[in-house]
């Protein structure tokens, strides 16, 4: 992903291309829907992150909680909660875009306005954690004091807290994969057993064909992710969003969703001097309904400007097929003096919906 992404250090930290984490399997809603069906991206997001700090944040609580998981279950069981609770997360995020539900505080912690690339295995380690919520109550007789203390109603301070930072940062946390993966994991543990001493050869059996044939699932899924990668993967190959309907929620929804794509053009041609996907994307752009006067101005603007600093870079390959240069400072300026506009035209829409003037305006992140 690093490597699609230009070797550029700042997407370590500050995070992959949109179009790198849909190219390696991220959940995208539309290209789950007709006509796309790309059912796979409902099993490989829990193993793509956003960046190196999600990832290894991640892989820490992995490794703090799994052990306790594998060693109460076995190998076996872990790997089909691991697998199952990861899947039920990516469609709790799926089931929670909905843009006309993000009203209040419930709805804005709860539902995304936006379709944008989810990944991560949060999912499946809050599905971790509802298996050890779930195991401690239910064994609590049969529990060491230690234990009891662990788990069960031990486990809801940490429950909690990761709600608490899910809603605080609902602008770009995924609650509905937490919370997916939070109540599959609990529903598993009150219908597996854990790995009790003398446990019966045939039972062992029958988990180890269950763990190999999740992990088969799991590798189909990637499978055809690599069957439909394609290097430098376009924006315009994101499937648009629905620009039929009528609601002014869904309009605007539609428009900041694409807004942040044209940006992502923008940010690939400045930094990574590509610019694959400008034609496209300026085409595209003309095509967005707008919410507002100023909006259709801010699209149009935008267009012009992709226009403009792909055909510099296209000029400086012409006659020579190597890299081209920076862009010159003019062509940033303009585009850093478009994006300060948008900004305070976003900013107007964010006060508005926090007053109750226009009700649904979500800020995609």
């Amino acid at each position: 992903m690093w490597d699609s992404s230009g070797l550029l250090l700042r997407t370590l930290t500050d995070g992959f291309p949109e179009p790198v984490l849909i190219a390696y399997g991220a959940k995208l809603n539309s290209l789950i829907n007709a006509p796309y069906h790309q059912w796979w991206r409902f099993i490989t997001p829990m193993f793509v992150h956003i960046n190196v700090v999600h990832l290894l944040v991640n892989m820490y609580s992995l490794w703090m909680i799994g052990p306790y998981v594998e060693k109460l279950y076995g190998s076996a069981k872990f790997v089909f909660f691991w697998v199952l609770t990861g899947i039920a997360g990516v469609v709790g995020s799926y089931l929670t875009v909905r843009p006309s539900l993000t009203v209040g505080g419930l709805g804005h912690f709860l539902f995304k306005a936006g379709d944008g690339p989810s990944a991560g295995a949060s999912g499946a380690l809050f599905g971790l954690v509802g298996v050890l919520f779930v195991f401690g109550i239910k064994f609590r007789h049969e529990l060491p004091e230690g234990f009891k203390r662990a788990f069960g109603t031990g486990m809801l301070p940490t429950i909690l807290l990761n709600l608490f930072i899910g809603y605080v940062g609902s602008g770009f946390i995924d609650n509905g994969a937490h919370l997916g993966g939070l109540v599959s994991g609990a529903a598993l543990a009150l219908l597996v057993q854990y790995h009790r001493p003398g446990e019966s050869a045939t039972v062992n059996t029958i988990w180890r064909f269950i763990q190999v044939f999740v992990l088969t699932i799991v590798a189909i899924g990637f499978i055809n992710v690599a069957r439909n990668f394609r290097s430098g993967v376009e924006l315009s190959r994101i499937p648009a969003p629905n620009f039929t309907v009528t609601s002014n929620n869904q309009i605007l929804d539609n428009y900041l969703v694409w807004m942040n794509r044209a940006q992502e053009t923008a940010s690939m041609v400045i930094h990574d001097r590509d610019a694959s996907g400008v034609e496209s994307m300026s085409t595209a752009l003309k095509s967005v309904p707008a919410p507002d006067e100023r909006a259709t101005e801010l699209r149009d603007q935008l267009s012009a400007i992709l226009t403009k600093m792909g055909a510099e870079l296209a000029a400086q390959t012409k006659d020579a097929p190597r890299r081209p240069a920076a862009l010159q400072d003019k062509s940033v300026n303009e585009y850093t003096a478009w994006r300060n506009e948008y900004e305070k035209w976003l900013k107007s829409a964010t006060q508005q919906r926090s007053s109750g003037e226009s009700n649904g305006i979500v800020v995609t992140h």
